[in-house]
């Protein structure tokens, strides 16, 4: 969606709140116009002005036009329309915040993990099945990451995250452990089907990868997934086949 352009004298109306812009006199900090805390903009979600007056989350910063800045969290996106604090920022009653900005934001970051998931895969570091993940957890080079469907069955995550021990003992916990997108999402992101387990080998997709979904758990306030989400019985071992079955 292309942002609403600047009017003339608008620059000096919107305040210091707005930026100038993609690419226009960047900050090397941005101020959430709800906490007013200033933070790298990696941390923040940056909002537009749509033609009709829409506010236009603009996930990657690209969008043209003034953008106002949040910090990158469900609560302060919900705080900002509640307070009108985009009606303050942009200086005009012509803004229309809908009360479900924060799930378009959550749904937009949910896309970008798809996708980031889908280069990572064309860049050779994903690997499905769950006989190949684990003998991937095991070998010499290790994994940077597991993926599990969020539908996945409970007995193959803690197969797994046996493995994840066998391999990494105390260090485990440097292992991410993603469980956010479901099933048929990682069909459709990885382009096969029935998609259970996978492993993030190194690499600059599984750099991307991670990074998106670290920021689309800090937005929906959750703590990283980790090998306590499955526990394991005393004794359990990794076994060197097993059935890809959902829940």
């Amino acid at each position: 969606m292309i942002a609403r352009g600047e009017a003339d004298g608008e620059a000096d109306a919107a305040g210091p709140e707005l930026d100038r812009g993609p690419g226009r006199g960047r900050e090397p900090v941005r101020t959430c116009i709800v906490t007013r805390i200033a933070q790298p903009p990696a941390a923040m979600i940056r909002f537009v002005l749509g033609p009709d007056g829409a506010v236009v989350p603009d996930l990657r910063s690209r969008l043209p036009g003034r953008g106002a800045w949040l910090t990158a969290t469900r609560a302060t996106v919900e705080a900002a329309v509640k307070r009108r604090a985009f009606h303050r920022a942009f200086k005009t009653s012509d803004v229309k915040a809908p009360p479900n900005l924060a799930d378009q934001v959550a749904e937009g970051l949910r896309t970008d993990l798809r996708q980031a998931l889908a280069l990572a895969n064309k860049a050779g570091c994903v690997v499905t099945g769950f006989g190949k993940v684990e003998s991937a957890i095991l070998g010499a080079a290790g994994v940077a990451g597991l993926i599990h469907a969020s539908d996945a069955a409970a007995d193959g995550r803690r197969k797994l995250a046996a493995a994840l021990r066998r391999r990494y003992g105390d260090a485990i916990s440097v292992i991410p452990v993603v469980d956010d997108l479901s099933n048929t999402e990682l069909d459709m992101a990885l382009g096969r089907d029935h998609v259970i387990h996978a492993a993030l080998i190194a690499g600059a997709g599984t750099t991307g990868y991670l990074a998106r979904w670290r920021r689309f758990r800090t937005f929906e306030g959750m703590a990283s997934a980790s090998e306590e989400d499955a526990p394991l019985s005393a004794g359990a071992t990794a076994f060197d086949s097993h059935d890809d079955e959902m829940k």
